[in-house]
């Protein structure tokens, strides 16, 4: 049985998720650990679970998805993955930092591969299927684990809301495609794990959702 681990991160409140399972190797998605506070509660989960990271993946690369992303490679030693469409973005995060005021001057590490639309990420027992969902940014990836029943959808979906659609790359048009597609097409039972806020469900999202119905 596959499970997910939330960590909420970082000044903007950002959901980093370790999804792991009994063969103990898990994935870190995207990291927002901010600080050495921040960096020791994630790893003391991962030490006390005696989890194996075995990659680290970016559904998107705004700046409060990726604060970790030095600490995760350095510590853990791991594979680093995105779509590339996403390059872009990694790459303007240290003057995005400089925009927000956040003192950070050490960029990002570059990817070391990039995940493509309908590739399979493959961990211990788990598989989880790779969504292109742009919209919120120019190639947002969402994984969904169809045996466990959950997708982990970055900023496309939240609770009762969609990500935002004003920051460069981003497109509302685009967005809702996106979210009608690929998410809505998936069983309504399935838990949806948003880059911020609570947990919510496919089904609940299409009766109650006011930007999608």
């Amino acid at each position: 049985m596959t499970k997910v681990q939330c960590f909420t991160f970082n000044p903007f409140q950002e959901n980093t998720y370790v999804v792991y399972d009994e063969t103990k190797e898990c994935v870190i998605f995207d990291p927002g650990n901010i600080n050495v506070k921040e960096d020791k509660i994630l790893s003391a989960f991962i030490e006390k679970e005696q989890l194996n990271v075995v990659q680290l993946i970016n559904t998107h690369c705004h700046l409060d998805h990726v604060f970790g992303n030095q600490y995760v490679v350095e510590k853990y030693k791991v594979e680093f993955s995105m779509h590339k469409g996403e390059v872009p973005v990694l790459n303007s995060f240290i003057p995005t930092c400089q925009l927000y005021g956040i003192p950070i001057k050490v960029p990002s590490p570059n990817p070391t591969k990039f995940i493509e639309h309908q590739d399979v990420i493959s961990f211990g027992n788990t598989q989880m299927l790779a969504l292109l969902t742009p919209g919120h940014s120019p190639a947002s990836l969402s994984f969904y684990c169809e045996a466990s029943g959950f997708i982990i959808s970055g900023d496309v979906l939240f609770r009762e809301s969609i990500g935002r659609t004003d920051l460069p790359g981003g497109n509302f048009d685009t967005l809702v495609n996106s979210i009608n597609t690929h998410l809505f097409t998936l069983p309504n039972q399935t838990i949806v794990y948003s880059g911020h806020g609570p947990t919510t469900t496919i089904g609940y999202e299409k009766e109650n959702n006011p930007f999608l119905t």
